[in-house]
């Protein structure tokens, strides 16, 4: 094996333009409706060599939870390759958790990306999207690598081009539990069923955004604030970080500098395909 372990691999964040749910399943599922874009914030990973059949940590990395999705993703990598591998995770984390951006989902999907790469596996994207649902619903996205209109539970993916503009991604400092949000009495579960777009849907909301703001008065707030500035503006997945879209990068920065509190934020430019599309070409490999 002459893979180059020195490589530090990106993985996005991701917004949600809007998120409907259309409905539950007899499984306690839900079917919904989005379209994912990325966003240039990145967790990075690094990669090193162990013995084979060790899977590894590097360090603690605070706020992710003990049993780690890129661990996970290691290990069923290996399970599903018959590659004993042998690996140590080194997780640079700076995407909010429970901010609604996919963090998590992502680190997996550059787990199993880099690795399939790393150790020549030779498994096609679709396999690798497959692995990444068994981990969870936003893995796959991460995993193919470009925007995407998305159904079912959000397996179902179609490609779209949405347009690219300017973002002010703000952090208020709320980390929500997707699984309470999912499960709240009060979560609108009938949405009618949206037609596919590769834009257009300026006007559709996220379902989320009132239970959010009516349990975190920060995000509330922000995201009062963000409306203020006269731009689209939404809550991003379940929460609770908040997106605002600009015309060009000297607005967004302005807006991030008007910033009436010391919330996290970020500005970059949305993305129709990801930076980890650099190690694993979303045409290839059968897509």
């Amino acid at each position: 094996m002459n893979a180059d372990f020195s490589i530090r691999f990106p993985a996005p964040a991701k917004i949600n333009r809007f998120l409907h749910i259309t409905g539950r399943r007899a499984d306690g599922y839900h079917e919904l409706q989005t379209v994912f874009q990325f966003v240039d914030l990145c967790d990075w990973l690094q990669f090193s060599p162990l013995s084979p059949g060790r899977v590894e940590l590097g360090a603690a990395v605070p706020a992710v939870n003990g049993d780690n999705l890129c661990l996970k993703a290691a290990r069923l990598l290996a399970e599903r390759s018959g590659h004993p591998l042998g690996v140590r995770i080194a997780l640079t984390k700076n995407i909010p958790v429970g901010g609604g951006l996919g963090g998590g989902s992502s680190d997996a999907a550059t787990t199993l990306v880099a690795l399939n790469h790393l150790f020549g596996l030779g498994l096609p994207l679709p396999s690798l999207a497959q692995l990444g649902l068994r981990l969870g619903a936003d893995v796959p996205v991460f995993v193919q690598g470009l925007a995407a209109w998305a159904e079912g539970v959000g397996e179902r993916l179609t490609p779209v081009e949405p347009d690219t503009p300017w973002v002010l991604l703000i952090d208020p400092g709320a980390a929500v539990s997707t699984a309470t949000m999912f499960g709240s009495r009060e979560l609108t579960r009938d949405c009618p069923p949206e037609r596919i777009t590769a834009s257009g849907y300026g006007s559709f909301g996220n379902v989320f955004e009132p239970l959010v703001r009516r349990r975190f008065p920060v995000v509330d707030g922000a995201l009062a604030w963000l409306y203020a500035q006269g731009v689209p503006a939404r809550l991003s997945g379940t929460g609770g970080c908040l997106f605002g879209l600009f015309a060009d990068e000297a607005a967004a920065r302005a807006a991030q500098q008007a910033q009436p509190q010391p919330w996290r934020s970020w500005v970059g430019r949305l993305a129709n395909r990801s930076p980890l599309c650099e190690w694993h070409p979303p045409n290839a490999d059968g897509m």
